[in-house]
């Protein structure tokens, strides 16, 4: 089993999509990432950044789903990052109501020393500098691995490149990885993003699963078909959670493991979906997440007659 450490916003979101809305509810991609690793029991730690607003009962969450919290600030009178959104009836497209940066606008993360040999290093969306700075305090990790957005491409594409540049997996959906290379075609789109650094690139397609590519080799993996979906939010790095945590727990960071860790990433996020915010993967039990995977497996498994 390989240590754990985890970069992202622990955070408020204020969510509406068709099916209801939130007040403030707890939210983040370390937040979603951390949980979602935790099915795993790995030896994890989040860094991040908190204002004094911040109920004490989600660092408890935290902590009780070992997850280390020692490389989480907490900013006396500070306010906790905001993010507001609405979904749109396809709950593929959204718009942000608000973002307010607080405490997150003057972050310096530091990482904790017992962290500082964490073997699998997990990027959560932030900008580039937060997780370049991340990644230098780190000694020497075995897989690195970047998750970002269309937002850094736009407003950080210098600082995002120093950053794609260092890292062995970059995780982004289809419209971003076509932004980032130029290429319409996501087989054309990685071949151009592994040309600039990382090895491995994963391309989420949300609803309809997720691409993995390395050198000539390509491995696709449905998303499981759900009944009901109520909030796509954190869906993603409930996904990267998954992939990172599973590596972590098997310690094999092989292409045909990584094939696994993209399963169980999907997984994971097909339950993240079923409920609003952290919800669902609070409650999750180990029962239910092998369940869902063998209907993966039915989904994905038949045997081709050759004509």
């Amino acid at each position: 089993m390989s240590k754990l450490l985890i970069v992202g916003t622990v955070a408020f979101d204020a969510i509406e999509t068709p099916f209801g809305k939130t007040d403030k509810i707890l939210g983040g991609a370390g937040t979603y990432i951390g949980l979602s690793a935790s099915q795993f029991n790995v030896d994890s730690a989040v860094v991040s950044i908190v204002g004094d607003d911040f109920p004490q009962k989600y660092l408890d969450l935290l902590t009780k789903n070992n997850i280390n919290i020692d490389g989480i600030e907490v900013v006396p009178g500070g306010k906790t990052f905001f993010w507001s959104g609405r979904y749109h009836n396809d709950l593929n497209s959204r718009d942000t109501l608000d973002t307010q940066l607080n405490v997150l606008a003057d972050f310096n993360p530091v990482v904790p020393n017992a962290y500082k040999d964490a073997e699998i290093v997990m990027l959560g969306n932030l900008h580039p500098l937060v997780q370049l700075s991340v990644l230098e305090q780190i000694e020497s990790p075995k897989l690195a691995i970047l998750d970002t957005m269309n937002f850094w491409m736009d407003n950080a594409l210098e600082d995002l490149m120093k950053v794609i540049a260092k890292v062995d997996v970059i995780t982004i959906n289809d419209e971003e990885a076509r932004q980032l290379s130029g290429e319409y075609s996501l087989a054309k789109a990685a071949k151009k993003i592994a040309t600039m650094g990382p090895k491995y690139v994963v391309i989420k397609k949300g609803e309809h699963g997720a691409l993995l590519f390395h050198e000539e080799q390509v491995f696709f993996a449905p998303a499981l078909p759900l009944e009901e979906v109520f909030d796509p939010t954190g869906a993603g790095d409930t996904f990267a959670g998954g992939f990172a945590g599973y590596l972590a727990k098997t310690g094999d960071i092989s292409f045909e493991n990584m094939k696994n860790a993209i399963i169980y990433g999907s997984n994971l996020a097909s339950f993240c979906v079923e409920k609003f915010g952290t919800e669902r993967i609070e409650e999750l039990s180990g029962a239910e997440v092998n369940s869902r995977l063998a209907e993966f497996k039915k989904l994905t498994q038949f045997e081709i007659a050759l004509t």
